[in-house]
């Protein structure tokens, strides 16, 4: 019995405080002159400040002081005028020309050089809504909020967080720091990390790139970030291209995952692959995972892959080295080797092999470079290739060790074979071989024919040199200089277990004859699964339906209080005509029984 009537009493308690809490009338702590004028409005109060001081005001943790106020007691509302300061602890301090304020909503609206300033940020605009009851402050007449650290942000529409710490900016969002520029469409913002969020089309720009995406994360304070949607950064002579990227300002360093393209617009060239990395200061791009670099040309492109590339170098002086399994392929001609080295501006490429590799590597067959021209395989233990920068022309190929020429017979008896320590080869303006001398121990299988393309017999040699003469890509002559040993058998003579030289190896399946082919023997992709930023999620009503029901109520209030009828109710007289993309102006009016 004795629990009982406790809980009832405590019950009851609870009550009677929530409606003295609910009641609690604004108050004023300090007025120079003070006026009634209930005959005009019942509980009407004019204040006036004096020399000694503003009038104060107080109402449930907020202060406010101003030149001049209208304070109706029946409605629990306040009307300020004149240099307007309203604080609310040590977290917020509004100024403005003129603020009213409910007791009864705890919404407060305020216009005329209204600074809003709290612990990290100062918000300047001409209208402002602030609502005590969820502790937030909306504009949507334009504001500016500074940031020591993060810069100067301005929007069309904009809403403060207090508990969160939080801007949500909408609409025209520019954000203005010495080393960078942001314009986005959505920004949310927080005051005390720095962190902007954004959403929508949006540019970061620096006086070395130029940064967009669609879907963004800023660190303001490091000016580090990243993009997961359309993102792209443009920088002087490149642009770069990704489903998801990072980047660091203060490095111009930026990374990217899955579908990548660097466009270099002063090389006229491309490099894919699914994970980068690119250093601007340094000049360098480092791409893997189905790595694929392509030289732009005006007649023929040529395309490279590799496990591994990389991009170095200034637009004059870059250099491209390809790693692991590298080849490449144009339509007149294609190479594999271990690595692939190639210096743009002096036209030299190099297809090196890497020996010390591990033969149980996937990616490597420990194998001599190749080189292909039409019918003709070039192998050797290195191969130079020399072009003209300029025309984009192939001159000259350095086959260095271990040179071997390799072409089928025209109609299939065998194959063509010279062999020696080095190779030279010249080219056609066609980029076709025109001539290959091969020094140093020669050796050579040829068949030769007649006109009629009849066999004559197959020709075995053994020389100082070869010079080996082609016209359209086939040997058309065959110089010996300084021949050691020699003869032509008649086919039937030259059986067929000897018919090749030592070191032979026929590698046209390995030959790539279309880019697809350069993809044949990787091992399969498997490309991470990109989650990133979650989608922009739109502002919840400033003016919700809690709010509006406060507002109803407080309205309701004053038209039971009201003597005549009330031409414009105080708590709903400044609401906003609201607006949304796909909704005409309406007026949100207080909700009615």
């Amino acid at each position: 019995m004795k629990r009982s009537n406790i809980y009832l009493f405590y019950l009851f308690f609870t009550i009677a405080l929530a409606t003295i809490q609910a009641q609690q009338q604004i108050e004023i702590k300090y007025s120079g002159f003070l006026e009634f004028k209930e005959e005009q409005s019942p509980g009407l109060k004019i204040m006036t400040r004096d020399d000694s001081g503003q009038i104060h005001i107080v109402h449930e943790g907020v202060d406010m002081w101003c030149d001049q106020a209208l304070l109706y007691s029946n409605e629990n509302f306040v009307e300020a005028y004149g240099n307007v300061n309203m604080k609310q602890g040590d977290t917020i301090n509004m100024v403005a020309k003129y603020v009213e304020y409910s007791g009864k909503t705890k919404l407060a609206f305020a216009s005329g050089d209204v600074v809003l300033k709290e612990p990290a940020s100062t918000l300047t605009t001409d209208t402002l809504y602030f609502d005590r009851a969820k502790q937030q402050s909306f504009y949507k007449s334009g504001g500016k909020v500074v940031r020591d650290s993060s810069g100067t942000i301005t929007s069309d529409i904009g809403r403060y967080y207090m508990k969160a710490k939080k801007y949500q900016f909408v609409k025209n969002v520019n954000l203005i720091n010495p080393d960078y520029t942001i314009d986005t469409q959505q920004l949310d913002f927080y005051t005390e990390t720095g962190h902007a969020f954004l959403f929508g089309p949006s540019t970061i720009v620096t006086s070395e790139s130029k940064t967009y995406c669609e879907k963004g994360f800023f660190n303001t304070e490091t000016k580090q970030g990243y993009a997961v949607k359309k993102s792209r950064i443009d920088y002087e002579n490149q642009v770069f291209e990704g489903d998801s990227m990072y980047f660091d300002n203060t490095r111009n360093f930026a990374s990217a995952t899955n579908n990548i393209k660097v466009t270099d617009t002063a090389n006229n060239s491309i490099v894919k692959g699914h994970y980068a990395e690119i250093y601007k200061l340094k000049d360098s791009v480092f791409i893997t995972k189905r790595a694929l670099a392509i030289t732009v040309q005006e007649n023929d492109s040529v395309y490279m892959h590799a496990d591994t590339l990389m991009v170095t170098g200034k637009a004059e002086k870059r250099i491209t080295r390809a790693f692991r399994n590298a080849k490449f392929f144009k339509s007149d001609m294609s190479g594999k080797a271990d690595s692939v080295h190639v210096n743009h501006k002096t036209g030299l490429t190099q297809l090196i092999n890497l020996s010390h590799l591990d033969s149980k590597d996937v990616f490597t067959a420990r194998r001599r470079p190749a080189l292909w021209n039409l019918g003709n395989q070039m192998t050797g233990d290195t191969i130079h290739i020399k072009s003209n920068p300029e025309t984009e022309k192939v001159d000259s190929l350095l086959v260095f060790d271990n040179a071997f020429i390799i072409s089928k017979d025209t109609l299939d008896a065998g194959y063509n074979q010279i062999t020696g320590k080095k190779l030279i080869g010249l080219f056609s303006d066609e980029n076709k071989l025109k001539q290959v001398d091969i020094n140093k121990n020669a050796e050579s299988i040829y068949f030769a024919r007649n006109e009629k393309n009849e066999l004559v017999g197959i020709d075995k040699s053994k020389s100082g040199s070869i010079m080996i003469l082609f016209t359209d890509g086939e040997i058309d002559e065959l110089r010996k200089i300084r021949q050691v040993d020699g003869k032509t058998y008649p086919e039937s003579e030259f059986p067929k277990n000897v018919r090749k030289l030592s070191g032979f190896d026929w590698r046209e399946d390995e030959r790539p004859k279309s880019v697809e082919d350069l993809f044949s023997d990787d091992p399969p992709l498997n490309l991470p699964i990109i989650k990133g930023l979650g989608d922009y999620i739109p502002q919840d009503e400033f003016f919700d339906e809690d709010m509006l029901e406060r507002i109803d109520k407080a309205d309701k209030d004053e038209t039971k209080k009201a003597q005549k009828p009330v031409k414009s109710l105080k708590a709903s007289r400044n609401l906003p005509l609201m607006t949304t993309p796909d909704v005409k102006p309406q007026l949100i009016e207080p909700k009615k029984e």
